[in-house]
């Protein structure tokens, strides 16, 4: 990637929410539901359209957290 992207306060942990699952800004949108929309060949802007809730820095940051955690 070549910016860096910041994800903390994007990226929340919550042991109630989807398991325990790192999650968009608290919304039980997963990091690995957005990684999974990516790898089946959404774009970005598909995803958004979908979710409007989130925000092409959400979607980034998704990628930066999965890029230093190699569990995702």
């Amino acid at each position: 990637m070549s910016e860096e992207i910041d994800y903390n306060g994007r990226i929340t942990l919550e042991p109630g929410k989807r398991s325990g699952q790192p999650c968009i800004r608290g919304l039980r949108i997963t990091v690995s539901d957005i990684l999974g929309y990516l790898a089946s060949g959404m774009t970005m802007e598909g995803i958004i359209d979908d979710f409007p809730e989130l925000t092409k820095e959400d979607v980034l940051a998704c990628v930066a957290y999965a890029e230093l955690d190699n569990s995702i």
